[in-house]
């Protein structure tokens, strides 16, 4: 796990916002999935729904970063 989040640390914000979009997206998906009885996806629910506040909270970060840079 520590890797994935130093990767998600390197992407700039464009990329940290093109990669929410993806995730949200896979997540309604797999949402969609588990409702029809597809249980196998259940794992991959979890680790997209991890990776997706992971990634909320890197671009929150960067977000007040800004702004106290910036008084």
């Amino acid at each position: 796990m520590p890797r994935r989040i130093e990767k998600l640390r390197e992407a700039d914000p464009k990329e940290l916002a093109v990669r929410q979009r993806e995730l949200a997206e896979q997540v309604f998906r797999l949402k969609f999935q588990m409702s029809t009885g597809q249980g196998e996806a259940l794992k991959r629910l979890r680790e997209a729904k991890k990776d997706l506040a992971r990634v909320q909270t890197l671009l929150r970060e960067q977000e007040i970063g800004k702004s106290r840079n910036s008084k």
